[in-house]
C-alpha cells in the first residue's frame, strides 16, 4: 500500500475520532454549566453511545491496518503523523484489552455519576454517591487487570496521566516533599507573625468578581476570542482545539479570593492549550503532553505569578476600584500576605501553596489502597478523615468538606491526583530556567505578561503532545524532575513571609 495515501486516509480517519470526542466534550461542558437536571439519563446515554463509537474506531481493524502499515515506515513519515501513530498505538494497545461493552457501560456510569456526586456533595451525604463509586472502582480494578501492569497495579493508571511515572518514583518524590514541607509547616505554626485575613470574608458582589476575573484573564493572556468563562460546581478547563479552550470558575460572595485563584489556575491550563502550534490543531496532539506538565502551567499562573507581590502591585488598583468599600482599609502588602497565609485547611482547591501537596498525598495513598483492594469504598469517609488528621492536623465535620469535595472520582480519574503535586515541582523547575532569560518579577509588576507567555509557548506550549513530559523537562532545564527547586522556592518564600 502506498505510504502517502495511507497517511492521508489515517489522518482523515483520526478526524472522525476527534469530531466525536469534541461532541462528547461539548455534552460534558453542557452538563457542568447548566444543562437541565431531568436530562441526565438521556445525556448519559448519548455520551455512552459516543464513547462506544470512539472506542470502536480506535480499536477497529481499520486502525490496526493503519498502524501495522505505517509503523515500519515511521522514519519516513512527517513528525506529526509519526507522533499520531505513536499515540494511537498506545491507545490501541490499551483499549483493545478492554471489552467494548464494558467500556460503553463504564462511560455511561461516569457520565451519570457526576450528577449524583453533585447532589451528594450538596447534601453532604457520601452514601448517595458510594454505590456508583464502588462500581467505578471495580471497573478500574478490572481494566488494570485486562491491560496488565508492571509492579504496582496503580502504575497502569498513573501512566495514563503522567507517562513514565511509577509508584516507586512517586513514593520517593512525596518523601522529599514530606521531609522538607512538614518542618516548615511546624515552624510557621510556632511563628508569632500575625497575618490579617479578616477582610477576605467580607461580602463581595459576584457580578463584580466576574468583572475582575475577566479583567485578569485578558491581561495575563487568555484569549477570550478562543475561549469563554462560565460557572460550575468545580472549576475546570475543557479544550476542543487551540481555537476553543473553555474554562469555568465558582464564585463565593464571602470568599472573593477563591474565584480569583481558581480562574487564574484554569487560565494557566487554557493558555497552555491555546498556544499549541496551529499545525497540531484538530489532531489528537493538540493538548498538553501530560497532566503534570498541565498542572505546572496552572500552578505557575495561580501561585508563582498570582500570589506574588508584583502581581498585586499591578492588579490591586483595579480590585480596589471594584471593591472600594470592602478594601478601603487594606494595603497591597496586607492583601499579599493574606493570599499567602498558610494554615492547614480542609478543602484542597482552597489550600495554601505550602500545605497543598499534603492534600494530594491523602488522595494518592487512598487511590493506591483502593486499587490494591486494601480498603473499601464504604470506609472512605473515615479513612479520609484519619489521613487529614494525620497529615494536616484537622478533621472534616462532614462529607462535603471531606471525601466528597473533589469531582475527579465521579469521572473515573484515578491516577490523576499526583499530577497536581508533580505540577508544582515542574513549575518551579521551569521558573528556575526562565529566570535565566527573563526578569520575571519586573515583568509581572509592570503587567507585561506577553514575554512570559512567549517564553512558555516557545519552550513548552507549542509542542502539545509531540514531546513526552521528561523530554520537555530535559529540553527546558537540562535535567530530570528535581523536587528540590520547588521545596527551595517554598522555603525562601515562607521564611521571608513569616520572618522565620
Amino acid at each position: 500500500m502506498n505510504v502517502q495515501k495511507t497517511c492521508e486516509q489515517f489522518r482523515t480517519y483520526l478526524d472522525r475520532i476527534k469530531a466525536l470526542q469534541n461532541a462528547s466534550s461539548l455534552l460534558h461542558w453542557d452538563a457542568a454549566t447548566g444543562a437541565p437536571r431531568k436530562a441526565v439519563d438521556d445525556r448519559s446515554k448519548t455520551i455512552g453511545i459516543l464513547a462506544a463509537e470512539i472506542f470502536s474506531l480506535a480499536t477497529s481493524e481499520d486502525m490496526h491496518t493503519y498502524l501495522t502499515t505505517l509503523e515500519p515506515s515511521v522514519s519516513e513519515l512527517d513528525p506529526i503523523t509519526a507522533a499520531l501513530v505513536r499515540e494511537c498505538r498506545k491507545d490501541y494497545d490499551k483499549m483493545t484489552k478492554i471489552p467494548a461493552d464494558e467500556y460503553k457501560a463504564y462511560s455511561e456510569l461516569c457520565a451519570k455519576s457526576m450528577s449524583v456526586w453533585e447532589d451528594a456533595k450538596e447534601a453532604s451525604d457520601f452514601s448517595m454517591f458510594a454505590p456508583l463509586l464502588e462500581k467505578i472502582v471495580d471497573y478500574n480494578r478490572k481494566f488494570v487487570q485486562y491491560r496488565g501492569h508492571e509492579g504496582h497495579p496503580y502504575n497502569t493508571l498513573l501512566d495514563d496521566y503522567e507517562p513514565g511515572i511509577t509508584v516507586e518514583k512517586l513514593d520517593a518524590f512525596f518523601g522529599v516533599l514530606r521531609e522538607k514541607i512538614v518542618p516548615l509547616v511546624k515552624k510557621i505554626a510556632q511563628s508569632t507573625k500575625q497575618i490579617r485575613t479578616d477582610f477576605t470574608s467580607r461580602s463581595f458582589s459576584v457580578e463584580q468578581q466576574k468583572a475582575f476575573s475577566l479583567y485578569v484573564l485578558e491581561k495575563i493572556g487568555y484569549d477570550l476570542d478562543a475561549g469563554m468563562l462560565k460557572e460550575s460546581a468545580h472549576p475546570f478547563t475543557l479544550g476542543f482545539s487551540p481555537n476553543d479552550i473553555r474554562i469555568t470558575t465558582h464564585y463565593y460572595p464571602e470568599n472573593f479570593t477563591s474565584a480569583i485563584f481558581s480562574t487564574v489556575h484554569e487560565a494557566g491550563h487554557a493558555i497552555y492549550e491555546q498556544n499549541v502550534d496551529q499545525d497540531l490543531a484538530g489532531t489528537l496532539l493538540s493538548e498538553g503532553t501530560s497532566m503534570g506538565i498541565h498542572e505546572s502551567q496552572s500552578r505557575f499562573y495561580e501561585n508563582i505569578l498570582g500570589r506574588s507581590l508584583g502581581f498585586w502591585k499591578y492588579f490591586y488598583p483595579k480590585l480596589q476600584e471594584l471593591f472600594s468599600e470592602q478594601l478601603k482599609d487594606v494595603s497591597i502588602e496586607q492583601l499579599h500576605e493574606a493570599v499567602n497565609h498558610s494554615t492547614p485547611s480542609l478543602i484542597r482547591i482552597e489550600a495554601d501553596e505550602l500545605t497543598y501537596s499534603l492534600h494530594v498525598m491523602v488522595r494518592y495513598e487512598i487511590e493506591k489502597a483502593l486499587l490494591e483492594g486494601q480498603i473499601q469504598v464504604k470506609d472512605l469517609p473515615s479513612i479520609w478523615n484519619q489521613k487529614m488528621e494525620e497529615y494536616l492536623g484537622i478533621t472534616p465535620k462532614n462529607d462535603k468538606e471531606g471525601v466528597l469535595q473533589d469531582v475527579h472520582w465521579s469521572d473515573g480519574m484515578f491516577g490523576y491526583f499526583p499530577s497536581y503535586a508533580l505540577g508544582n515541582a515542574y513549575g518551579a523547575q521551569f521558573v528556575h530556567s526562565m529566570k535565566k532569560e527573563l526578569d520575571l518579577e519586573k515583568l509581572v509588576t509592570e503587567g507585561q505578561f506577553e514575554p512570559i507567555k512567549t517564553w512558555l509557548r516557545e519552550n513548552i506550549h507549542r509542542h502539545g503532545k509531540m514531546l513526552s513530559p521528561n523530554e520537555i523537562i530535559q529540553k527546558v532545564t537540562g535535567e530530570d524532575l528535581n523536587p528540590l527547586y520547588f521545596t527551595q522556592y517554598l522555603e525562601e518564600k515562607y521564611t521571608q513571609l513569616y520572618g522565620l
